[in-house]
């Protein structure tokens, strides 16, 4: 269900900036993004919210929202954790980007998948990196010393685990 809603968002998402005026495009925005927050859709499935916890700590130190911050850490937060949930971003990119795994390995397949993420983000003109919010090198240190680290997810987070991740968010 998670992979259909996934999918259902990038075609209204493209639909709607396209055009802003599209009613059933944005219509189903919302309609996906029911879904995604009311957490039904995860129920009895391990999730992981360290993305989340990594772009809250962004957004404390800068004025960026949440949905900013997201698309600013989203990208170099699933490429450092790829290859602990390896079996899930392969599918990811098999099911949602339409990757053809033959003649691939899996890592190939789970990197294709978040090269076209990347490239549809970059696509609807989402912020990709935490500099154009004014992070400098001298802040990371203190956004990661107020970055929450859950327990659970693909791989548990140290502090030197955040801050590569912060770093490689700044290019």
């Amino acid at each position: 269900m998670a992979e259909g809603l996934l999918r259902s968002l990038i075609d209204s998402t493209r639909a709607a900036v396209k055009n802003p005026e599209d009613y059933e495009a944005r219509s189903n925005i919302m309609w996906t993004a029911t879904w995604a927050l009311n957490t039904l859709i995860a129920m009895g499935k391990t999730t992981d919210w360290e993305v989340h916890m990594l772009g809250q700590a962004v957004g404390a130190h800068t004025d960026a929202t949440h949905g900013m911050t997201l698309s600013a850490v989203s990208i170099p937060y699933y490429r450092y954790i790829m290859t602990e949930g390896l079996h899930k971003f392969k599918r990811y990119a098999v099911n949602v980007w339409d990757v053809n795994p033959a003649g691939k390995t899996d890592e190939q397949i789970a990197m294709e998948g978040l090269n076209r993420m990347e490239n549809y983000m970059k696509e609807i003109g989402l912020v990709m990196n935490i500099a154009e919010f004014g992070v400098t090198e001298e802040m990371l240190e203190g956004i990661a010393d107020s970055t929450l680290i859950m327990e659970g997810g693909y791989k548990v987070l140290n502090r030197d685990d955040v801050m590569q991740i912060l770093r490689n968010s700044m290019k």
